[in-house]
């Protein structure tokens, strides 16, 4: 049986990052809640430091490591928003990162990651070339491997994202959060297990990338194989550690089609003037394709990042 974070595990980690991340505001729009029929509550974690909820469980994983792990730095592989997070994250605390990062990751991510003083060593991008890159990278190095979502860590911190929540909204029908690895979603699913169980937790994931959503269905882990999505945060297969959370405690996984995440996007960049990335605008995008089921309820929804190249706007 695989050990889950417990409600105390999520408490120890939100106090544990208070001081280094920011509580982030939760915004609405009327003119959101009139096209879609519901009560809409939208947790911008596009505000959150490096401009993604990541920041949260990096933060919880570097500041758990005692004196020993810390000398010879942490390592991880990613696409973006948790590679800056980690790289931050290992900044603030005076640690060596290592990244990992597949050549075709979007520029601005590249950027900032580098920005953050990490050491970027590019590779293929497949999931067998990033794991055996970084095992390379481990191995020369002694660093710390901390998994994007695979880390229970890792999840607990991701997990505070919902608890605040939950501490500011009450009676919630629904909880919308992004699925790619699973490490928000899970977290969010254990988060409403503990604080609010009457929240049913459904995960937003795209069409041309829906391993998750047949994972769920089938009770077994899919690899994401050539996912075809604009959403590049949610590209990823499922853990193990966020498989056995979701299958035990996800309402549902809505997939969505590309074209209307990207209307969303739009949507929420033109009535609530802030900047989402395709990978945050699906959960309003699940909602918009499913208007019944919303219907006069109250919803929350993860924005789960921010950084877009803005030289390659899919409007």
């Amino acid at each position: 049986m695989i050990h889950e974070p417990t409600h105390k595990d999520i408490l120890q980690s939100a106090s544990r990052i208070f001081n280094h991340i920011h509580k982030t505001p939760i915004l609405t729009s009327r003119l959101i809640n009139k096209i879609c029929g519901a009560n809409l509550f939208f947790k911008c974690e596009n505000l959150q430091k490096v401009g993604a909820f990541k920041f949260r469980g990096a933060s919880n994983a570097v500041l758990t490591l005692d004196k020993n792990y810390r000398a010879n730095g942490v390592a991880t592989h990613s696409s973006g928003n948790h590679a800056a997070a980690l790289a931050l994250s290992a900044k603030n605390n005076g640690i060596k990162s290592f990244i990992v990062m597949p050549s075709n990751a979007p520029i601005q991510k590249k950027n900032a990651v580098q920005e953050y003083g990490a050491k970027i060593i590019y590779c293929k991008p497949t999931l067998e070339a990033r794991e055996s890159t970084l095992e390379k990278v481990v191995e020369e190095t002694g660093a710390v491997f901390i998994h994007p979502y695979n880390n229970h860590i890792v999840i607990a911190g991701q997990a505070t994202c919902a608890m605040e929540i939950f501490n500011d909204i009450s009676n919630l029908d629904y909880l919308i959060a992004p699925v790619g690895g699973g490490g928000l979603l899970s977290g969010t699913c254990l988060s409403a297990k503990y604080i609010s169980p009457s929240t049913k937790v459904i995960g937003a994931e795209p069409e041309g990338a829906d391993d998750a959503y047949r994972s769920i269905r089938d009770g077994k882990i899919y690899p994401s194989v050539e996912p075809k999505t604009i959403c590049d945060g949610l590209r990823t297969s499922l853990g193990v550690k966020t498989f056995s959370i979701l299958n035990k405690y996800v309402y549902e996984i809505i997939t969505v089609p590309d074209k209307a995440t990207i209307n969303a996007m739009r949507l929420i960049w033109e009535r609530m003037k802030i900047i989402v990335e395709p990978s945050s605008a699906i959960v309003l995008a699940a909602v918009i394709q499913n208007k019944s089921k919303f219907a006069n309820k109250k919803v929350g929804l993860i924005l789960s990042g921010g950084n877009v190249d803005l030289n390659n706007l899919p409007f």
